[in-house]
């Protein structure tokens, strides 16, 4: 899939920041980051997006969409326009809050459970929470 003209990509912190500036270093295209703060992704360091801008959303994991929508919103606030959605794994299984197409090196079908579900031979498996949503 081809994006139209991208002028800047943007990138969730923490793990979107290496994928987005590798593939910003690539394209010859500046890159930037959201950082949260307060629970909430914002743009600090002097970053920003102007109106006239064309905005690729670059990830390194897409499961729910909801860091990916945050940075969304960001770019929505600012007028300018989003071009698409870019990781390098996908594993939403088709259930992402992100409605636009997502392009990704890869899409892994990784099962989830909710606690009441969760097979006996994985009950005796301590759970551990990835992410960096929580940093």
């Amino acid at each position: 899939e081809n994006f139209k003209k991208i002028d800047i990509i943007l990138s969730p912190a923490i793990g979107g920041i290496v994928v987005g500036y590798e593939l910003g270093r690539q394209l010859n295209i500046q890159t930037i980051f959201a950082e949260r703060e307060n629970g909430k992704l914002i743009l600090r360091r002097g970053f920003d997006i102007s109106s006239d801008l064309n905005v690729l959303i670059v990830e390194d994991v897409i499961t729910t969409g909801k860091s990916s929508l945050e940075c969304s919103n960001l770019v929505t606030k600012s007028g300018a326009e989003i071009v698409g959605y870019a990781c390098i794994i996908d594993r939403s299984n088709g259930k992402s809050n992100i409605t636009n197409k997502i392009l990704s090196q890869i899409e892994i079908h990784i099962p989830t459970y909710k606690t009441e579900d969760l097979p006996k031979h994985l009950q005796k498996i301590k759970a551990v929470k990835p992410g960096s949503r929580n940093l």
